[in-house]
């Protein structure tokens, strides 16, 4: 084999990639669509979130979870999804904003279908890691003791159209696991 010719192992990853953006790029076409016939605004500007993850985390991760169901404290928060786990017709994301701390700027996002509808649900299953998000619900804490947003509103804000890069702390979908599953 010459020098000159490109190894498999070396093309696959970009090609990949560039198999990635394709569809990030086909996706970002649809929604453009979509917005054009009267389906709203396709990269709204009017979201103010007003909390931070890691203040949350400061001011509320200690609190139990009963006492937070009674307080029943609303937020607004808005950052990149770095994770993402579907498990039917409830799921967990973890947005990460600018606020750095202990959390390094993450919360997880617990997502329902029946608290923000068929349609939102069915838009939230088609977003990628890396797209910029807004939520709005009540903090909840899981039965692992996580502190999360159950959220009642949820916006695409602008998308993503190139992957996360690659790091120990980049995007990443897991698949649930069994203890995973049962986790709220």
């Amino acid at each position: 084999m010459s020098s000159s010719e490109p190894t498999t192992a070396a093309a696959t990853p970009a090609s990949d990639e560039n198999q990635l953006i394709a569809e990030r790029r086909e996706k970002l076409r649809h929604l453009r669509e979509r917005r054009a016939q009267g389906q709203g605004v396709a990269f709204p500007n009017d979201f103010k979130p007003l909390h931070r993850a890691a203040a949350l985390h400061e001011q509320y991760g200690a609190t139990e979870s009963e006492d937070l169901q009674a307080q029943a404290v609303a937020v607004s928060v808005a950052g990149r999804m770095m994770l993402k786990r579907m498990m039917g017709k409830a799921s967990f994301a973890t947005l990460q904003d600018g606020s750095l701390g202990e959390t390094a700027g993450r919360i997880q996002l617990y997502v329902t279908r029946d608290a923000i509808g068929e349609d939102a649900y069915a838009e939230f299953k088609r977003l990628d890691l890396g797209d910029i998000l807004g939520a709005e619900g009540t903090l909840m804490k899981t039965k692992t003791g996580e502190l999360s947003v159950k959220v009642t509103r949820l916006r695409l804000l602008p998308r993503a159209c190139a992957p996360c890069p690659t790091s120990s702390t980049a995007c990443r979908t897991r698949k649930p696991s069994t203890a995973s599953a049962t986790s709220t």
